[in-house]
């Protein structure tokens, strides 16, 4: 019987394409609103995930990176001598206004790290070098922001918040979750260019970890040290991070409503297929029970024609997709990160949608009278 059914379904080409079509675009659409809206939560995490730190101390109730509240840094000398921290250095992350030369304004975030460690500086390059910002005035900007910045290139002179700022590097897709550029600069520096920061203050602590010891157990150290503040370790900040803006947004709801339109579209599609194909062969389901098929056969010859559409259709649209992922269509603005969970998911949801799909043309088979072969 199993046979049979994948002999009827590519007996009928046309047919047998207009669900496959279905079905590969459901898959793709999953899973490139899934690779979309994981691209964009881990822009979310991303200072946290590829930093050098291994805890983030901050003031209560941090939530993610770039809106937070400032600490005392006198208080950084209580995390430094808690045993098993081998660096602890402040931090600021903080909004600002960069200035181009035709006077058009635009908000930036400005990230400033202590100068001798440079502990929160930039990781990945495409021009210049990331310890140029020990220069006089330098700051480094991200090459697919410099559009945003004035079209701004390696030695440009323009301004954050009336003061000089001469750009020394291009960093490659460090590209802010929100519409603000970041900035790389050293603490310093970056104490001129922001407006809101108390003088003393800084965004947070961030602590590296003597090699081998136990990070959870050095979280509730510092914990201890500076009650009033906030401590986590990169993993679990980088994850609140990504639950803030999955929660306090609408882009998990935007995300997830196009998938399963996706599959609403993969389900109409493949039902009226297999509901089509069913009343074309309504004499021949009828000779099948008449030689002793049960519904229990019928069924099985229904699954098989919707498992075979799921399974090739999703094999296509799971190749499609990667290859989408891996097109000019994946940017730093609005990369796709595709993950074989992602792909199982789709691929799991629209074979139940196909398996949904073929109970539909069931119960039109469980009402054929065999006697209709013989008056026929």
């Amino acid at each position: 019987m199993w046979s049979l059914a994948i002999k009827a379904l590519l007996a009928d080409r046309a047919k047998f394409l207009t669900s496959l079509s279905g079905v590969t675009f459901s898959v793709l659409l999953v899973n490139v609103q899934g690779a979309l809206l994981l691209g964009l939560l881990q822009k979310a995490s991303m200072l946290v995930d590829y930093g050098s730190a291994d805890i983030w101390v901050g003031p209560r109730h941090m939530t993610n990176v770039e809106m937070n509240g400032f600490v005392p840094q006198r208080w950084i000398s209580r995390v430094r001598k808690v045993p098993g921290v081998e660096r602890a250095e402040p931090y600021i992350v903080m909004f600002s206004a960069f200035q181009s030369p035709d006077g058009r304004m635009e908000s930036v975030v400005v990230l400033g790290c202590e100068r001798s460690t440079l502990l929160g500086n930039a990781w990945t390059m495409v021009e210049g070098e990331a310890s140029a910002i020990r220069d006089p005035d330098a700051v480094l900007v991200d090459y697919y922001d410099t559009a945003k910045l004035g079209d701004c290139k390696l030695g440009d002179i323009r301004e954050i918040n009336g003061r000089k700022a001469r750009v020394v590097g291009m960093t490659n897709g460090i590209v802010s979750f929100t519409t603000s550029p970041y900035v790389f600069t050293t603490i310093d520096r970056a104490r001129q260019y922001v407006f809101a920061l108390p003088p003393g203050h800084c965004s947070f602590y961030l602590v590296t970890a003597e090699p081998g010891t136990d990070i959870p157990d050095l979280v509730a150290r510092i914990r201890r040290e500076v009650p009033d503040l906030d401590v986590y370790d990169k993993h679990t900040y980088g994850r609140m991070a990504m639950h803030y803006w999955l929660t306090r947004t609408g882009i998990g709801i935007s995300f997830g409503l196009a998938a399963f339109l996706g599959l609403l579209v993969g389900l109409a599609v493949v039902a009226q297929t297999l509901y089509g194909a069913v009343n074309e062969r309504l004499k021949e389901f009828a000779t099948l029970k008449a030689l002793g098929a049960d519904d229990g056969c019928i069924a099985r010859f229904l699954l098989a024609q919707a498992l075979g559409n799921a399974l090739i259709g999703s094999a296509l649209g799971i190749v499609l997709s990667v290859l989408v992922a891996l097109s000019p269509l994946s940017t730093p603005r609005a990369p796709m990160v595709l993950t074989w969970q992602i792909a199982v998911v789709s691929v799991v949801l629209v074979t139940g949608v196909c398996l949904l799909a073929a109970r539909l043309p069931l119960r039109r088979v469980r009402y054929i009278d065999p006697a209709c072969v013989l008056r026929g």
